[in-house]
């Protein structure tokens, strides 16, 4: 025969001492007797407790913790069996993710629009009128228009100006006269040399149309320029020419390169003119050249 056991007062006593859901082991059988399952008890309800014992939890809020003693009173009320622990952890939670959340609005709201800069016009050196200037014209105090007369006095002044700039007559090269117009060795020689490096420029001495350049008995390469006058100019011995038969050349433009082509002894250019043509008299360059304010050293 088994021995009946208090149930309900093992449960109440357990609850009690240990705080806990569990219940207490059966007492041992007595000796010589067969144990034999017993019909469980109907469970137990839960024990209520007085109306207003257990004061209502508060509205989790986004605020400082809670207070000790908010939380011991809680605590006090809530009834034994069902093992209410104290939300220690939860304020600071709450306040973090507060904290977290006014953060993330404040970088949101400021990150909707990028800053401005604002020029105005005194960063420019403008003053405050300045600044308005809105490309108009002053009518008033500006003429509207120039008379011909005045333009075309200007353009006689740009027209003195360029030719003042641009020389009517030069020197065929930098170099030095090693050679006159003269007899030598027994022949006459009919133009003037001018020595000068390999390589140096050669420039019309006057403005005018280009007969022909290339290659020449005896000079090896030429070029031929026809002045305003009909004047012939003869450039050789270069080795390198830069212009071609029609070209129009004007005083001080680059036609070729002194070189030591043709019946040379050195590098030079062999300077020649004929008065009114090709087939014209030859006549002394330097006394040319001299008649219209230039010297060969």
């Amino acid at each position: 025969m088994v021995a009946d056991v208090d149930w309900d007062g093992e449960w109440a006593a357990t609850q009690g001492a240990t705080g806990t859901d569990t219940p207490p082991a059966p007492a041992a059988a007595a000796p010589g007797t067969t144990e034999s399952p017993a019909p469980l008890p109907p469970t137990p309800a839960p024990a209520i407790a007085p109306a207003g014992a257990i004061a209502p939890a508060p509205a989790p809020v986004a605020g400082p913790a809670t207070a000790p003693t908010a939380l011991a009173a809680v605590a006090a009320t809530a009834p034994a069996h069902r093992g209410v622990r104290p939300p220690a952890r939860r304020a600071p939670l709450l306040l973090a993710a507060a904290v977290v959340g006014a953060i993330a609005a404040a970088l949101l709201g400021s990150g909707t629009a990028a800053p401005v800069s604002v020029v105005s016009g005194q960063d420019y050196g403008l003053g405050l009128g300045d600044a308005s200037f809105a490309g108009g014209v002053d009518v008033e105090g500006a003429r509207g228009e120039i008379s011909q007369a005045e333009a075309q006095a200007r353009l006689s002044e740009i027209a003195a100006s360029r030719a003042a700039r641009e020389p009517d007559f030069v020197v065929p090269t930098d170099g030095w006269l090693s050679t006159c117009f003269c007899q030598r060795w027994g022949t006459m020689h009919w133009g003037i040399d001018l020595a000068a490096p390999l390589g140096t420029p050669i420039f019309a001495a006057a403005d005018g149309v280009v007969l022909r350049a290339g290659a020449a008995s005896g000079y090896g390469y030429a070029v031929y320029v026809q002045d305003a006058d009909g004047n012939v100019h003869i450039y050789g011995h270069m080795r390198y020419y830069s212009v071609k038969a029609g070209d129009v050349v004007s005083a001080g433009q680059q036609i070729a390169k002194v070189g030591n082509e043709g019946q040379s002894t050195g590098p030079h250019v062999h300077y020649e003119i004929h008065s009114g043509g090709m087939k014209g008299k030859p006549i002394d360059p330097e006394e040319w050249l001299g008649e219209r304010g230039l010297t060969v050293s």
